[in-house]
């Protein structure tokens, strides 16, 4: 490695240090993370052509890598089959996409629905990814690997539907702490409770390849007549400061509008929580927000710090990718 590249390197780090100490030193999610504004007045990334890509392209993962912001989004065909596409940027904004996508539907729990919902994580050289295998019979939350982004490795079902304690049916997007935390990984994620209603849970791991659900009870409800009312979603990796654990997520009410929550959970207990916004901070304005395959969602997937900003990606209507953003609070 080069001088200069090392350099650049040891300034991206310093950055995002001194980016997570002003985090640390408010402990109110609410001030970090208010004031979004969207980067783009339309979508960043829409469907195009006739084929894996064309009914939709929405709900994206995001993380910085050898100086370009590489976005893995949802892509849906016109029979509802979904695969995950490849993209990169210089600047967070424009987005050049790869033809092919880098994930399609290939096992039983992945066959007809596809691979939905991505996450993304780097630790150590590795990168995991979450997402959904759907099969239009069942959704379980499932993990890969890869060392490049692009060629990917199934670790597979990591959470199995229906074999839960409180969640009784459906496991989905999986939101990995980048860290460990008491010897060992964990994993905000989502279930469905006997209710019909989708609720938070914790898992953890030693190895991030099996996983083991904490608690008899979801460590982030759904609130009745709140934002959040049906449905409490992870949303992005979590931040982790020494103040706490920072998770932004996806709340939905009772007539399925979703918009943006943030809770805040201990630092040295994943499973505590702090605060939570009893408003929500972000929610479908714009017209292609609010209208698309789905009405009335913004779906925050993707979050990533440059310059003191964090930039915040989201699915829109189910159909499109969109960008905020907001400065780091001081």
């Amino acid at each position: 490695m080069g001088l200069t590249r090392r350099f650049r390197r040891k300034a991206r780090l310093a950055l995002v240090f001194c980016s997570l100490l002003v985090l640390a030193e408010n402990a109110d999610p609410v001030a970090v993370f208010a004031g979004w504004h969207r980067l783009s007045i339309e979508p960043i990334v829409s469907p195009r052509g006739t084929g894996w890509e064309s009914a939709g392209t929405f709900n994206p993962a995001v993380l910085f890598h050898r100086d370009k912001f590489v976005m893995l989004y949802r892509a849906q065909d016109q029979a509802g089959t979904s695969r995950l596409g490849y993209a990169e940027s210089s600047n967070g904004i424009h987005f050049m996409r790869r033809p092919e996508p880098v994930l399609s539907p290939e096992t039983d729990y992945e066959k007809v629905g596809g691979v939905e919902d991505p996450r993304l994580v780097k630790i150590g050289r590795t990168f995991y990814l979450t997402y959904t295998g759907d099969n239009k019979k069942d959704a379980q939350l499932c993990l890969a690997v890869s060392k490049d982004l692009i060629h990917w490795q199934r670790k597979g079902v990591i959470l199995p539907a229906y074999q839960g304690k409180w969640n009784v049916g459906w496991t989905k997007s999986g939101a990995i702490i980048p860290e460990k935390i008491n010897g060992k990984y964990w994993m905000y994620w989502l279930g469905t409770s006997a209710d019909k209603t989708d609720q938070m849970g914790l898992a953890y791991s030693s190895d991030l390849l099996h996983w083991s659900e904490v608690g008899d009870t979801p460590v982030l409800p759904r609130r009745p007549g709140m934002f959040d009312s049906r449905v409490v979603e992870p949303g992005p990796p979590p931040i982790l400061t020494p103040r706490g654990i920072v998770l932004i997520y996806n709340g939905a009410d009772d007539n399925l509008v979703y918009r943006t929550g943030v809770a805040l959970f201990d630092r040295n207990d994943p499973r505590k929580l702090i605060s939570r916004t009893d408003e929500p901070i972000f929610a479908p304005e714009k017209e292609w927000e609010m209208t698309g395959q789905v009405a009335n969602v913004v779906f925050v997937e993707g979050a990533v710090v440059r310059h003191g900003r964090y930039f915040l990606y989201y699915g829109a209507g189910d159909k499109h990718v969109g960008v905020a953003e907001t400065a780091i609070a001081h």
